[in-house]
């Protein structure tokens, strides 16, 4: 698909974009701590410029999703109506889910179920045209159904990911009161190899790419909003040891994802954020 700099993306039959949470670029690249996430940036390729949009994590979830920050108050219990990433995709006849770790049933849209399940991390319960549509509402499904949907050949042509509140290096792994940094990404790096590497290596993963990004960096990094974090492009059409020093923030993900899609539709900011085109054969 063209993009306005001329360059242009490969058109895919799927693309997945996996949200972990509140760790610097610094944080996690190079880390010995996250020894597979960084075996994937040695393959694969790596925004190093990359920026989230805001503190906390709210906003950003929207900024992937809707292109608008929508809110700074992760307690945010409202509805958005503004066009979105479901919109865009429905419009063009494609398929999404939202597979969601410890969801507590599909089609879910309610409040937090803690300590795991966090509502601000799933932008997809507060959009209207999820809430409004039962049909649109059963697209987010817990993360379980993921393999169910890959062994079967119905994976949609988006899919968002979203771990465990434990699993996404929020907080602290077997609901410890505390713990080093350390034992969050560790966690998190053993979640990513036992549940994306089978994902990525399956032979339906085939025209797919896959996204991994952070929301923000931590609480003391404000750089470009939300701080310098790390966004990794993987799969078949994406340049091996690709490293592009070009500077990116989530709008230019969500536009990604839809350039990908070859949409129609590019919702709010994504119509005038930088193309990715860059990352691709």
């Amino acid at each position: 698909m063209p993009s306005p700099s001329g360059g242009s993306v490969a058109t895919v039959d799927h693309v997945f974009l996996l949200v972990l949470e509140n760790h610097s670029f610094s944080n996690v690249i190079g880390s010995p701590h996250m020894t597979y996430l960084n075996s994937l940036v040695t393959e694969h390729s790596l925004a190093i410029n990359h920026f989230a949009n805001a503190h906390p994590s709210i906003p950003n979830y929207f900024m992937l999703s809707v292109g608008l920050p929508e809110t700074f108050d992760d307690n945010f219990s409202g509805m958005v109506t503004d066009d979105n990433v479901v919109r865009a995709l429905s419009a063009s006849g494609k398929t999404w889910k939202a597979y969601v770790e410890n969801l507590p049933f599909p089609g879910y849209t309610g409040n937090d179920v803690p300590p795991l399940y966090l509502k601000h991390h799933n932008p997809f319960a507060y959009l209207s045209d999820v809430l409004n549509s039962s049909m649109q509402a059963a697209n987010i499904v817990p993360f379980s159904q993921l393999l169910a949907d890959l062994n079967a050949g119905t994976l949609p042509n988006f899919g968002f990911i979203v771990p465990n509140s434990e699993n996404d290096a929020h907080t602290c792994p077997g609901a410890a009161p505390s713990c080093a940094d350390s034992d969050r990404l560790t966690a998190a790096d053993t979640w990513l190899k036992n549940n994306i590497d089978p994902v990525i290596n399956s032979p339906a993963f085939g025209n797919s790419v896959f996204i991994i990004t952070w929301d923000e960096s931590t609480q003391q990094d404000f750089a470009n909003g939300g701080g310098h974090v790390a966004t990794l492009l993987l799969g078949a059409h994406v340049k091996a040891g690709f490293r592009s020093a070009s500077f990116y923030q989530h709008q230019s993900t969500l536009r990604l994802v839809l350039d990908l899609l070859n949409t129609t539709d590019l919702p709010n900011t994504a119509a005038i954020a930088p193309s990715m085109a860059e990352f691709f054969q």
